[in-house]
């Protein structure tokens, strides 16, 4: 009960810094698959690092930290379920323990017993979006996660910036604007 309460409370400490914690062999072997436990884990099985080139891996990373970030910001956040990760480079025995040659796979080890066929997340036929790992992990755990999405100021900052280019040419022109009646101008411009 003791080893339990340390363990829970670490990775707590752990999740309050990162909603995704990193682990290596060692972490996976003492905080995943040992017991005793009472918390479940998503992990992703991935590979992060440049030379590995997977492109996917980065895409599906985005989308667990959107997924995992809308988990620890939410007020459902509980001691129930942790998300980590697990690189290839940093944790191979891990991979290779779990007969896993491809990333990125992500599973669920439930509180009690071993993952079953259905804690591993079907990519291939649902896809990694955050909506869907949510979706899979409610169904996995009865733990239900709004995803909540960044948002997008791109095209915010994009519009501000053409209306002050705009504003700041009309400025710069203010006592010659005779170049708005232009129409050799006009038709350059539609080029």
């Amino acid at each position: 009960q003791n080893l339990l309460a340390e363990k829970v409370e670490q990775l707590m400490e752990w999740s309050s810094r990162r909603s995704v914690i990193r682990m290596n062999g060692d972490k996976f072997r003492r905080f995943v698959k040992a017991p005793p436990r009472n918390y479940s884990v998503i992990v992703m099985f991935t590979a992060l690092q440049p030379q590995r080139q997977c492109s996917v891996c980065r895409q599906a990373n985005e989308e667990y930290q959107v997924l995992a970030n809308s988990w620890r910001y939410s007020s459902a956040f509980s001691n129930k379920l942790f998300f980590t990760i697990v690189d290839y480079d940093e944790g191979a025995d891990v991979f290779q323990q779990l007969n896993m040659n491809s990333a990125p796979t992500f599973m669920h080890f439930p509180p009690k017993g071993k993952p079953k066929r259905a804690d591993t997340f079907d990519l291939q036929r649902i896809g990694f979006a955050a909506e869907q790992l949510a979706k899979w992990i409610a169904d996995r755990t009865d733990v239900h996660i709004r995803v909540f999405r960044p948002p997008n100021y791109s095209g915010t900052i994009a519009l501000a910036l053409l209306v002050s280019l705009v504003g700041g040419l009309l400025y710069l022109r203010r006592n010659n604007l005779e170049f708005i009646y232009n129409k050799t101008g006009w038709a350059m411009a539609a080029l």
